[in-house]
């Protein structure tokens, strides 16, 4: 009983330490992928003005999260 106790905790505390990884990855990524879209921005924003810029950018963001939307309905199947 007792080394089945030990092994439980073993696996929980892995288990945890895994999901904790993933979650500060998650928010590193979600980071990451905010500062890649603000140099886009400020990049389109010197050669087509500012509403331009923020219209590509959402533009590009909706057809985006569209792909990734058919994609995971097609998973899902």
């Amino acid at each position: 009983m007792e080394a089945e106790g030990r092994a439980l905790r073993r696996a929980t505390l892995r288990t945890g330490l895994g999901l904790i990884c993933l979650l500060v990855a998650a928010l590193l990524l979600l980071v990451g992928i905010g500062f890649a879209l603000w140099a886009c921005y400020q990049w389109f924003a010197l050669s087509m003005g500012t509403i331009a810029a923020a219209a590509v950018i959402g533009l590009f963001m909706m057809v985006l999260a569209g792909g990734l939307a058919w994609t995971a309905i097609r998973i899902n199947r």
